[in-house]
């Protein structure tokens, strides 16, 4: 009988995890908890991941200027194992991703300056990450790489005790009327997510997916969904890297992570580990 060569044995191998994990998806609840001025006229705008109901004022939206971001609350009343002190560091990592997506079209101003559009989210739901599957994942990963002599062997993620986190938000003008509005919910899954050893990880992660879909409506005044993922601009690339942000009402959220996050990340550690929160109130 011959015997597989080793690559063909990691490449099945690789082939039928795959299988066994295509569906590896955490559900997300689409949750109401009344912080919206109106639900009236939201329309469903799935993506390929993400469950949305969405409204926009086209015209409105792309005639605004500037724009204010209120912190975004992440109520003690919300059921979650999340500990609160990953919860404001979730929460202010929607606020970052938001400040650094919509600088590429408006001038983001502080919180007490008027602006056209003024931004808030609530998150409304967020599953924990379970710590040891996320551990485990990070491990059998691993594995293969090593097999292989550090050829790279694609293994998904396994599909148990996968984060989700759930948000509504809304852009409200100079006037307090809806502009814009957004309930989003969407689960980590075996393929995208990397695996983070913290109960939080996966809900840290998608807080910044959240927050450039939320930017994108506000930026292109239409769904973020099931068009061509847009290039980053350089200054939000700088700025995931732990630049300084385009505008100074964005350092209230404190710098990304940068280099040093995006290796964390890779090997699995936790995002309290790197990320330091929101800048002090007395240094902005």
């Amino acid at each position: 009988m011959v015997k597989p060569s080793l690559p063909k044995l990691l490449f099945f191998t690789a082939q039928l995890t795959a299988a066994v994990a295509l569906s590896g998806c955490a559900s997300a609840p689409m949750t109401r908890t009344g912080s919206l001025t109106s639900y009236d006229n939201m329309e469903s705008s799935n993506g390929a991941l993400t469950k949305s109901l969405i409204r926009v004022d086209h015209d409105y939206v792309l005639a605004a200027r500037s724009v204010r971001i209120i912190p975004t609350a992440f109520p003690e009343a919300v059921s979650s194992p999340i500990p609160a002190k990953e919860r404001v560091l979730v929460a202010n990592a929607v606020d970052r991703s938001l400040c650094a997506s919509l600088s590429d079209r408006f001038e983001v101003v502080g919180s007490g300056e008027p602006a056209d559009l003024t931004v808030h989210a609530v998150i409304t739901d967020a599953a924990a990450t379970n710590e040891v599957a996320a551990g485990a994942s990070k491990v059998i990963s691993i594995v293969p790489a090593a097999l292989s002599l550090g050829a790279p062997v694609p293994v998904p993620r396994l599909p148990i005790g996968l984060g989700s986190l759930s948000l509504e938000a809304e852009a409200l003008d100079r006037a307090g009327h809806q502009q814009a509005a957004m309930i989003w919910a969407r689960g980590a899954d075996s393929f995208t997510s990397s695996p983070r050893v913290s109960t939080s990880g996966d809900a840290y992660d998608l807080a910044t997916a959240f927050g450039g879909d939320f930017s994108r409506l506000l930026v292109t005044g239409s769904t973020p969904f099931g068009k061509m993922p847009a290039l980053p601009s350089l200054q939000k690339i700088g700025s995931s890297l732990g630049g300084k942000p385009k505008y100074a009402a964005c350092s209230a959220f404190g710098k990304a992570p940068g280099v040093a996050g995006m290796v964390a990340e890779h090997v699995g550690l936790p995002p309290e580990w790197t990320d330091d929160g929101a800048a002090p109130a007395d240094k902005p």
